[in-house]
């Protein structure tokens, strides 16, 4: 069975609404791509113990998880040293992801056409930046070369998009290309008007036990643009046994007289 894909997104910006978060739908773009899907996110602001209880969960699910932000090294990057506590291991400094970050260093000296001073205070804080949970490896970062990391299937990013998708690209490519699905799950669905979901509900429920491996969703709206009050009711699943039970759901709205509008496949 394919592992649950989680994302955790990480940082007060986004629960108080002064940046609107960008991972979710750009991972579930990526994960869609490679016919995947993402079953679970979580948003965690900038609290510690929330995001340490967070990644314990994460590390105990042995599920695939993103977790973007709060990898830096200012005071209300917390990923990190919470990554650590979940796992009960220290900190250190990882080899590579020191040399990236002092490489990096250097480039900005040369940029800015100054003398790289490596035991400069400020030089030394970024270090930090590249100390990961004990055991963890490296993630490339093709942007500014600031490394992320993983542990065993959780992995970090940072929070800027431009640096988190392509790593996020890679780590899918690198280690989980034996999963990606070349057929992926199909939706097939009709809108029913003036439909009642109590009364689909048994249709519902039969779709489901007599087509294992077919879930059966229903999509009420009262006030939608073109199709007024209506609901979506489709079923999604194994593209193999996805007519069968569809044209059973198509059946039994027709012995109950449902009004039916355009169908659709996605």
């Amino acid at each position: 069975m394919t592992p649950s894909i989680g994302l955790i997104v990480i940082g007060d910006e986004i629960l108080s609404g002064k940046r609107t978060d960008k991972h979710l739908p750009k991972v579930i773009e990526l994960l869609a791509a490679r016919g995947l899907q993402l079953a679970w996110a979580e948003y965690v602001g900038d609290v510690p113990g929330r995001i340490t209880a967070a990644l314990e969960r994460a590390f105990a699910s042995g599920d695939i998880v993103f977790s973007t932000g709060g990898i830096g090294a200012t005071p209300d990057d917390h990923t990190r040293q919470c990554a650590a506590a979940a796992l009960g291991v220290p900190l250190e400094l990882h080899p590579e992801a020191e040399r990236l970050i002092r490489e990096r260093m250097q480039d900005i000296a040369r940029e800015q056409g100054i003398v790289y001073e490596p035991d400069r205070p400020d030089n030394l804080h970024r270090l930090n930046m590249g100390t990961f949970p004990q055991g963890a490896q490296i993630i490339a970062n093709p942007y500014n070369k600031i490394p992320g990391f993983s542990v065993a299937d959780v992995h970090f990013v940072p929070g800027f998009p431009v640096m988190a998708w392509p790593m996020i690209e890679s780590v899918l490519d690198a280690r989980y290309a034996h999963l990606f699905n070349e057929h992926p799950p199909l939706e097939k669905s009709v809108i029913v008007f003036d439909g009642v979901e109590s009364s689909l509900t048994p249709l519902m429920q039969a779709i489901e036990q007599d087509h294992p491996g077919v879930k059966v969703f229903s999509l009420p709206s009262v006030d939608h643009p073109q199709h007024g009050r209506h609901i979506e009711l489709g079923v999604k699943g194994d593209s193999a046994r996805l007519d069968t039970a569809y044209t059973a759901l198509l059946a039994g709205l027709h012995s109950l007289n449902a009004k039916l509008g355009p169908e659709m496949v996605r």
